[in-house]
């Protein structure tokens, strides 16, 4: 059974996800006011929207992350590296980066590993974070991507991306968080849309939850935290 949290404390691990294509100037501005009105730890937005993101959200105390070769992990490390290097500038506090999954797929691990460096040495003192995709991957692979973030020196490993037909699960959470060392977080995103589910994964020890859902989960702690009822929401849609 997960252990009393309060909804601040929950809030703290959120990145709230702005990340759809098709969103609007006008979406994104509902989506930015809300993040600055529950007090989230960042949202976690298209890298065209950092610059414009990082402006509106000043002085809120919600950082800006940027996702960097989202979502397929495709682009040459190079690119990535020039995406990383401008979001920086743009105000982006934190990257979540994708890896280069076929190449993981296809046991290079090496050239994974290369690749995550390059964004982490491009960083700096900031945050990276690595999305490994984890529906796509066998559970081998899955160790091995955690592997090569590790020593690539990634802040954290995280689920998905969101966009690619499946999330986070209880299994590979747990996975995981048990191939990487104390050094390394973990981050739960994909499906990350009701309080319990997000508690449940809390106490397997992840730390940063990527969702679209933060009121739900939100407004459902703090009824829960004042003794009332919840939403009881658990749908497990993408971000």
């Amino acid at each position: 059974m997960s252990s009393p949290v309060t909804a601040a404390e929950i809030a703290a691990t959120i990145d709230h996800a702005i990340l759809k294509p098709e969103l609007t100037r006008a979406e994104v501005d509902e989506q930015l006011a809300l993040v600055a009105r529950y007090g989230v730890f960042s949202a976690c937005v298209r890298p065209s929207d950092v610059s414009y993101a990082s402006r509106v959200l000043e002085g809120s105390g919600v950082a800006v992350c940027a996702v960097i070769g989202f979502p397929h992990g495709t682009t040459t490390t190079q690119t990535k590296v020039a995406e990383a290097t401008e979001a920086l500038d743009n105000g982006a506090a934190e990257l979540d980066m994708v890896l280069n999954i076929g190449r993981l797929r296809s046991g290079l691990v090496d050239d994974v590993e290369d690749d995550i460096r390059a964004v982490v040495t491009a960083a700096g003192e900031h945050v990276v974070k690595v999305i490994l995709e984890t529906a796509l991957l066998s559970d081998d692979e899955i160790v091995a991507g955690c592997q090569a973030a590790e020593r690539a020196g990634a802040a954290f490993v995280k689920t998905s991306t969101g966009f690619a037909g499946g999330g986070a699960t209880i299994e590979h959470l747990r996975l995981m968080r048990a191939t990487v060392s104390d050094a390394v977080q973990v981050k739960a995103s994909g499906g990350v849309r009701g309080l319990d589910t997000l508690l449940e994964m809390r106490d397997l020890g992840v730390t940063r939850f990527g969702t679209s859902a933060t009121a739900t989960i939100l407004d459902d702690a703090a009824a829960r935290e004042a003794g009332g009822t919840t939403s009881g929401s658990t749908d497990e849609s993408s971000y």
